[in-house]
């Protein structure tokens, strides 16, 4: 490995949990192995390090981390199997290394364990680990799984490992569908845990509903898309309208994919073509805000995540400008407007902030 690359490696701040399911693997040998990553897939590299031999797939959820493991494991001269899809691989393997956060999800992680838990072998090992020393929900939750749970207390937090021995009499479907009326039509989605706004419509969503106009005939692009519930909306008020959905969730594509089929939309890998009457969603994995067919949308609609000191946000005003044509609409909702009306008017014409639900919603036009 260059020298370069090692201390950048290096300089990598490895998440607590993750170094204490690293250290709990160490000396551990077996020839399938799964893991992910709280940070940018530091244990998959260890374990393809230490057991050369082994298969050893590292899975994400969200594109950021999983684009910078590929970039930091690049001349890190091991063999992992990156991967980032809506659900873990299929298996089946012999250890699962899974890190848990204190501040993740709860139902995320309930999810990833249960997974986990199938695709492992009889007799397979799970070893988890979470960064709170006084924890006992995820010894309650392995609890649930495993027979026997092996707990080793640390003053970083808690390491847990158990086998498994038997299959799940009753494996828990954390897949949820739900409707919602919009202009008197109503409109199906489907969403899972790790998603924006699992089994309900957020009210900011909401207030997005409330603000934007489409017509018929329309492009619209739905940045972020979550579960798809404002393209869904969007793509259902007019004819021969074209939704472009786009996350870097996995999950959030797969769901917007199956909201649009419950929705008799059709899905498509194309634009629409002139004269096709029926309304489609194109759904695509993407965390740069890449715009298909620049200078062609009609209206952008954003609802974007408030962490990052708008870094994000920005991300998606860049693509709004590339993908609208001139005096197309962009809506984003927000629960201050302060920057965005500091920035948009540098990128937009005709920007106002409207009081919808307790949010506001920043509109402009492309000039």
């Amino acid at each position: 490995m260059p020298e370069s690359e090692s201390e950048e490696l290096s300089d990598v701040r490895v998440p607590r949990a993750e170094q204490l399911v690293i250290d709990a693997c160490a000396g551990l040998a077996a020839e399938r192995m799964l893991c992910t990553s709280l940070g940018w897939g530091q244990l998959a590299t260890t374990l393809a390090r230490q057991s050369p031999s082994s298969h050893v797939a590292c899975h994400f959820l969200d594109l950021h981390p999983y684009e910078q493991a590929l970039h930091l494991a690049a001349e890190a001269d091991v063999e992992v199997d990156w991967q980032c899809t809506a659900d873990l691989p299929a298996g089946p393997f012999d250890l699962a290394a899974i890190p848990v956060s204190r501040f993740g999800e709860a139902e995320l992680t309930r999810n990833i364990l249960q997974d986990a838990y199938e695709r492992l072998t009889e007799g397979g090992l799970l070893v988890t680990a979470v960064d709170n020393r006084d924890d006992k929900w995820l010894h309650e939750e392995l609890s649930k799984l495993f027979a026997k749970v092996t707990r080793e207390p640390g003053k970083r937090g808690v390491v847990y490992r158990g086998r498994r021995r038997v299959p799940l009499k009753r494996p828990r479907d954390f897949r949820s569908e739900f409707a919602f009326r919009d202009q008197g039509k109503l409109v199906k989605a489907v969403s899972r845990p790790g998603v924006f706004s699992h089994r309900q419509l957020d009210l900011g969503a909401r207030a997005l509903l409330e603000v934007m106009e489409v017509r018929a005939g329309e492009r619209v692009l739905d940045m972020g898309c979550g579960s798809g519930v404002v393209g869904l909306a969007a793509a259902l008020r007019a004819e021969h309208v074209f939704v472009q959905g786009i996350d870097s969730n996995a999950r959030a594509v797969a769901c917007m994919r199956e909201g649009a089929a419950l929705n008799d939309l059709t899905v498509t890998d194309e634009a629409l073509t002139k004269g096709q009457k029926l309304s489609a969603v194109r759904v695509a994995l993407d965390a740069e805000g890449r715009v298909w067919e620049p200078g062609t949308y009609d209206v952008v609609l954003g609802n974007p995540p408030y962490y990052s000191h708008y870094q994000i946000a920005d991300i998606f005003l860049q693509a709004a400008k590339r993908a609208l044509k001139k005096g197309g609409r962009v809506h984003i909702v927000t629960k201050t407007d302060h920057w965005h009306l500091a920035r948009m008017p540098q990128l937009f014409a005709n920007e106002e902030s409207l009081d919808v639900r307790g949010y506001k919603v920043v509109t402009a036009t492309a000039r």
